[in-house]
C-alpha cells in the first residue's frame, strides 16, 4: 500500500524562503497575515483514505456513464492529422485518481497515464501544494538569468537522486563542484522532451563544430561525427524515438532527403545498431573509429515504448556503455518515458549505468507543467548560455510539481517495485491463458506490451478496449515492429485498478 505523507510548503522549501514570500504576499499584494502564514504551514495529505476510495469507485465504473457530460462538436483548429486522431467523447471534463471522465460522461481508465506523463494521475491532492503557492503570489515565470529559489532546490534534488543520495547527504556539495568524468551535475531547464535531447545533441555536435566564431576549433574538428541509435527489425532506424525537432527525426528515419543531402556532404551519419546484440555494437565503434570517421554519441531508450515496448538487456547496456567510454563517445539515456516510473526514479541507476547525459520530464512534473531537464557533467558542459535557451524552461511552480513528486515517490520506492510486479504478474497471465492470441509481454514493471501473434488482432483488440473505455494503443505502423498494446498506469495504480484494466482487457481478448 502507497504511503501518505503529508508535507507544507515550509516543509519542502524551507522557513528562510516562505518567510520570505509571506512578506511579499502581506506587505506587496494585500494578503491576511493569517491567511499567508496558513498557506505556507498548511499540512496537505497527499494520498489520503478518502481520495483512494473515489479512485477506487471511478475506476469499478470504468465505461459507465457516471455524468451527464455534454454534446459539442467544436473541433478547434486542428491540423488534418490531428482532426482525424481525436476522439471528442473520451475528452478530458475532469478526473480523478486514474479515471479521466470524458465529455460523454462516461468514466476512462487512463491505462497509459495520458501518454506517459501523468504519473500520479489526475487531481493528485499533494499538488494541492502548487494551488497554495499560486495563492502565495509564488511566480510561476522567470527568465535564465533569474532562475528562482525553487527551481535551484529542484536541480539540487534532481542531481542527488540522479547520483543514488538523499539531497541532505553531505556527498552532494562533493558532486556538484566534481569535474570528474561522467558524475551528473550540470542542469539545463526546459520545457519539453525533444529540446532536452536536441541540447545533448548539440553538446555532442560542440566536439565537431563551433557553436559560434568565439570558439575555439573543436576536439574532432574534420571528423565526420557518428550518432548510434537503436535499429529497428528490418535493419532500420524507426525503433528509436529522440523526439520532434528536426535533427532528431532524423535519427529516426524521417526527412530522408534532407539526411541524404547531409550525409552526402559528410556533415554527420546515423548509424544503427542491433539490439541486444553487442559483437555487432562493437563492429560499428570499431568501424566508426577510424579513417574520416568518429562516433558522437550513443542515444538510447531502455524501454522502447514507441517500438512496442522492447527492453534493452542490463548485459547489453553495461558492455555498449564501456566500449562507448574507452572510445571518448558520449552516451545518452533518453529516460523521458521512464522516468519516476521506478524506485530510485530513474532506470539507468537500476541498470547501473553512468551516461554523460541523462534525459528526463514527463513523469517527475507529473502532467501538471511540461518541464524537462537535461542532467549532464562537467565535461560536457560546452554550450554558452544561449546554445540551449528557452526563456521559461525555468517555470518555479514547474519546479515545485518536480519536488512534490519527487517527495511522494521517494517515501513510496519499494511499493512501486512491488506494483511493477503485480502488473508484470497480471499481463503475464494473460499470455499464458490465450495462448493462440498473445505472444508474451514485454517491458519492464509499469511499463508494459502485450505483444499480439497478429498485426490485425492487435488492431482489433484496441478497437474494442478502446470502446469498453480503457486507454490502450497498439503500435501498429512501423515495419515489423511487434503488434504491441502498450499500458502504462498510474504509480497511483494499486490491485483494485489493476484488476480492473486486466478484466476489461480478457473482456477485449474473448470478444477477438
Amino acid at each position: 500500500m502507497l504511503k501518505n505523507i503529508t508535507r507544507s510548503l515550509k516543509d519542502l522549501l524551507g522557513a528562510e524562503y516562505t518567510e520570505a514570500v509571506k512578506s511579499v504576499a502581506v506587505e506587496i499584494n494585500g494578503m491576511d497575515s493569517a491567511e499567508a502564514d496558513a498557506l505556507v504551514n498548511e499540512q496537505v495529505e497527499f494520498f489520503p483514505d478518502s481520495f483512494v476510495s473515489r479512485m477506487h469507485d471511478m475506476a469499478k465504473k470504468t465505461g459507465t456513464k457516471v455524468v451527464k457530460g455534454f454534446t459539442d462538436i467544436t473541433q478547434g483548429a486542428p491540423t488534418e492529422a490531428f482532426r482525424k486522431a481525436t476522439h471528442l467523447d473520451a475528452a478530458p471534463i475532469g478526473g480523478i485518481g486514474c479515471t479521466r471522465i470524458g465529455q460523454d460522461g462516461r468514466a476512462y481508465i487512463i491505462a497509459k497515464s495520458e501518454h506517459y506523463h501523468t504519473s500520479l494521475g489526475h487531481n493528485f491532492p499533494g499538488y494541492k501544494l502548487i494551488t497554495n503557492a499560486r495563492k502565495l503570489g509564488i511566480l510561476n515565470a522567470t527568465h535564465n538569468n533569474t532562475r528562482g529559489y525553487i527551481t535551484r532546490l529542484a536541480e539540487r534534488k534532481v542531481v542527488a537522486a540522479a547520483n543514488g543520495i538523499k539531497d541532505t547527504d553531505l556527498r552532494l556539495e562533493e558532486i556538484l563542484s566534481s569535474k570528474a568524468p561522467r558524475i551528473l551535475n550540470r542542469i539545463i531547464n526546459l520545457e519539453t522532451g525533444s529540446l532536452a535531447v536536441e541540447a545533448g545533441i548539440k553538446m555532442m555536435l560542440s566536439r565537431f563544430y563551433r557553436l559560434d566564431s568565439t570558439f575555439d576549433a573543436p576536439k574532432y574538428s574534420g571528423k565526420i561525427p557518428v550518432f548510434l541509435v537503436m535499429e529497428d527489425n528490418k535493419e532500420g532506424l524507426t525503433a528509436n524515438y529522440h523526439g520532434t525537432t528536426t535533427f532528431a527525426q532524423t535519427l529516426r528515419g524521417m526527412w530522408p532527403d534532407y539526411y541524404k543531402k547531409c550525409e552526402d556532404n559528410e556533415l554527420y551519419k546515423v548509424v544503427s545498431v542491433k539490439k541486444n546484440d553487442i559483437t555487432d555494437f562493437e563492429e560499428k565503434i570499431q568501424k566508426y573509429n577510424s579513417g574520416k570517421y568518429k562516433t558522437a554519441g550513443f542515444l538510447h531508450e531502455i524501454i522502447l515504448m514507441n517500438y512496442s515496448g522492447i527492453r534493452l538487456t542490463v548485459e547489453f547496456l553495461n558492455e555498449a556503455y564501456k566500449l562507448c567510454h574507452n572510445s571518448d563517445t558520449f552516451t545518452l539515456c533518453d529516460e523521458i518515458q521512464s522516468c519516476m516510473w521506478y524506485d530510485g526514479m530513474f532506470l539507468f541507476r537500476q541498470y547501473g549505468l553512468d551516461p554523460d547525459f541523462a534525459i528526463i520530464g514527463k513523469g517527475f512534473p507529473g502532467g501538471e507543467y511540461p518541464a524537462s531537464k537535461v542532467i549532464t557533467t562537467y565535461e560536457t558542459d560546452s554550450l554558452n548560455q544561449f546554445g540551449a535557451l528557452v526563456t521559461n524552461g525555468q517555470e518555479e511552480l514547474a519546479s515545485l510539481a518536480y519536488i512534490i513528486t519527487m517527495e511522494f515517490v521517494g517515501e513510496n520506492g519499494d511499493e512501486i517495485t512491488r506494483m511493477g510486479k503485480v502488473i508484470e504478474e497480471k499481463t503475464g497471465a494473460l499470455v499464458e491463458k490465450f495462448p493462440a492470441l498473445l505472444e508474451k509481454t514485454e517491458g519492464l514493471g509499469h511499463l508494459i506490451a502485450l505483444h499480439f501473434k497478429k498485426v490485425e488482432k492487435a488492431a482489433e483488440f484496441t478497437k474494442i478496449i478502446n470502446s469498453k473505455c480503457v486507454d490502450i494503443s497498439a503500435q501498429l505502423y512501423k515495419a515489423d515492429c511487434p503488434p504491441g498494446a502498450l499500458l502504462k498506469p498510474p504509480l497511483i495504480a494499486d490491485e483494485t485498478v489493476i484488476d480492473v484494466m486486466i478484466e476489461k482487457i480478457e473482456e477485449a481478448i474473448k470478444e477477438l
